[in-house]
């Protein structure tokens, strides 16, 4: 333990050999790029496994979540709540497109965005909400559907924890008007770089193709403003790859979710803001723990602790994304209609929560040493 660091997370790969015998077409075809086939055969298979209608993959999740955005055209200047609560690709999506974040503070059982309080947030200017399901916990999605429709508000949801998750047997892709997924490496599931928009409205999937492709439509007519957001081949394989073996990866990640759960659960001060639910299946992306007053340090006392001996968790998400320099400066408040709006326990539980080292296939020794540190 003493001569290798531990890292937060560790990617999940085929074989070397599965994946070399994969991409060795490439070679032939010299088609690496712009939608090839095996772009449109992960997009296929990407919606059968999602049981979504419709599927758009990207280059990355932020450049989805940004497409995704855009796509929706909604006027400069206009308000979408969400959470401070996320990782700061969330916030940053939403300002370059040239609208305003108001922040929604989160409930303390799991760090989702607290629907309750949606309501007293919506103004003459909110045209959407932009929620997160946080380490895998499921948002209230048949409640933020309600107060969006009967608002006449989008919902697309930030779903990069929730890759793969069901919630009462419909994939999670399928609430909201759409829903964006990460395939970064420290993810479930990875592409190595990559995301994706999953939806129903077919008139979607036109619009991000022109948003991800310069607006182009073949070899000399451009019909709208777009960015350059396609996913290539090398990572389309990838995931081709990885979904062969994506339960499997699942399972191994439930089975040592499940051991640190049974050996921290007597730990004076130690608790979780990740459990189990009926309604959902989880994907077990993250084992994120809260640090109480009980325990006999606080949070960073834990992590410097952990990080002295090569183990190195996260504060995640630490600062909240409202509370990033890029936002709080004088230039930048503009953007926060909301700046003195209270989201207490959404601060709370990044001044207390401590992601630590996970992954599919963790040997348990290296559990058990990290378990040990703890207690």
């Amino acid at each position: 333990m003493e001569d290798s660091k531990i890292l937060v997370t560790k990617t999940s790969m085929p074989s070397y050999e599965e994946y070399i015998e994969a991409i060795r077409p490439l070679w032939d075809s010299h088609w690496i790029t712009n939608m090839g086939v095996y772009h449109r055969d992960f997009e296929n298979k990407l919606k059968d496994y999602l049981a979504v209608p419709e599927v758009s993959l990207m280059v990355n999740g932020h450049m989805a979540l940004e497409m995704a955005i855009q796509a929706f055209d909604f006027p400069r200047g206009s308000e979408v709540i969400t959470t401070p609560f996320t990782f700061i690709s969330t916030t940053h999506a939403i300002v370059r497109n040239g609208l305003v974040p108001v922040f929604c503070d989160v409930k303390a059982e799991d760090g989702t965005m607290d629907e309750a309080l949606i309501e007293q947030l919506i103004t003459e200017k909110t045209v959407a909400i932009i929620p997160v399901h946080v380490y895998g916990n499921i948002c209230n999605v048949e409640e933020i559907s309600r107060i969006a429709q009967k608002h006449g508000l989008k919902v697309i949801y930030d779903a990069a924890h929730a890759f793969g998750e069901k919630y009462k047997g419909v994939g999670i892709g399928n609430f909201g008007d759409a829903s964006v997924f990460s395939f970064h490496a420290t993810k479930v599931f990875n592409t190595i770089e990559g995301g994706a928009v999953a939806f129903s409205d077919h008139k979607l999937y036109e619009k991000l193709y022109d948003l991800k492709n310069f607006g182009i439509h073949g070899t000399e007519l451009v019909e709208g403003v777009g960015a350059n957001a396609k996913m290539n081949e090398f990572c389309a394989i990838m995931g081709i790859c990885n979904l062969k073996h994506i339960d499997e990866y699942i399972e191994e990640r439930r089975i040592r979710w499940e051991y640190y759960r049974n050996e921290l659960s007597s730990v004076r001060g130690i608790s979780f803001l990740c459990g189990e639910t009926p309604t959902v299946q989880r994907n077990y992306s993250y084992f994120p723990i809260l640090i109480g007053q009980e325990y006999q340090t606080n949070r960073d006392g834990l992590f410097e602790h952990m990080a002295d001996r090569n183990i190195f968790a996260r504060k995640y998400f630490f600062p909240l994304t409202c509370d990033q320099n890029c936002y709080k400066d004088h230039n930048a408040k503009a953007y926060l209609r909301n700046s003195g709006l209270k989201v207490d326990i959404a601060r709370n539980l990044a001044s207390r929560v401590l992601v630590i080292p996970f992954w599919a296939d963790m040997e348990q020794s290296v559990q058990d040493s990290i378990i040990s540190m703890i207690k």
